[in-house]
């Protein structure tokens, strides 16, 4: 069998993106880190947000030779008044925004007996409720100008029977529905909003603490295609649905999952 995750991994070029002004939440590590590489490969003015300041001062550098060096902003996007900053200091230093993802998120395991009221506003504020306020927040610029690209990143977690995500999987099911009403309340202004739906992707985090070779074999096992997908595969999508070439798709979920169904 091909092993097509040992290739190199090359991007397809879309001269559109280029000086697009891109926000991505969640950006300095993982793959949000590999979104803000893949932008800023392209030629975009990206600002990236993270709490986790070391890892994406480290992106940050590592992207610095990048068309246009992507810009670092630490930030709490469950501070609802700290994100309203930010965006205000974006509309300042570039004018607007033109494409955001929303990929900001965190899967922690719970058990649903352990799940406080406390707990759960925390995990929807972490998973869910910023990725409202971030669209409201460039909404505005975007429908003045009449164009603009919204990706909520949502996940396969919650189309497959696991355990101890229901939050996560709560959360995510809630990004679908809040994109479709999104997007249809938009698009008359040229906007255009989409789910980008990951399936098991190997990243750092996923690797050090639940993808084991046990966990592995069920992933494949479940999937159509036996290979594990990839943090560009992700990106690579995300780049077509934010490029003109997508320009008629919205108010959808496009899965990159090497169409798992589960095992």
């Amino acid at each position: 069998m091909l092993d097509t995750n040992q290739q190199e991994f090359v991007y397809a070029t879309y001269p559109d993106l280029k000086g697009k002004r891109v926000v991505i939440t969640g950006g300095g590590s993982g793959i949000g880190g590999e979104l803000t590489t893949a932008f800023a490969g392209q030629g975009a003015r990206v600002f990236f947000l993270d709490i986790a300041e070391q890892a994406s001062r480290e992106l940050e550098a590592t992207l610095s030779g990048a068309p246009i060096a992507p810009t670092f902003i630490k930030c709490d996007l469950t501070n609802l008044d700290e994100l309203k900053a930010v965006f205000a200091r974006i509309q300042e230093e570039a004018g607007g925004v033109d494409i955001l993802l929303n990929n900001a998120a965190n899967d922690d395991r719970h058990e649903i007996e352990d799940v406080t009221p406390a707990y759960w506003d925390s995990r929807m504020n972490v998973n869910l409720r910023h990725k409202f306020f971030c669209s409201q927040a460039v909404l505005p610029g975007m429908k003045e100008r009449g164009h603009g690209v919204i990706l909520n990143f949502g996940s396969i977690s919650w189309h497959l029977p696991h355990t101890q995500l229901h939050l996560y999987m709560t959360a995510k099911a809630g990004i679908e529905g809040m994109t479709r009403a999104l997007a249809r309340e938009v698009g008359k202004y040229g906007i255009r909003a989409n789910t980008v739906v990951p399936g098991a992707v190997v990243t750092p985090r996923q690797k050090a603490l639940w993808h084991n070779p046990d966990e592995e074999a069920r992933i494949l096992a479940g999937q159509c295609i036996p290979e594990r997908v990839e943090m560009t595969d992700v990106a690579a999508l995300a780049l077509f649905l934010a490029s003109s070439n997508a320009r008629h798709c919205s108010g959808r979920e496009y899965f990159v999952d090497a169409g798992w169904y589960g095992a």
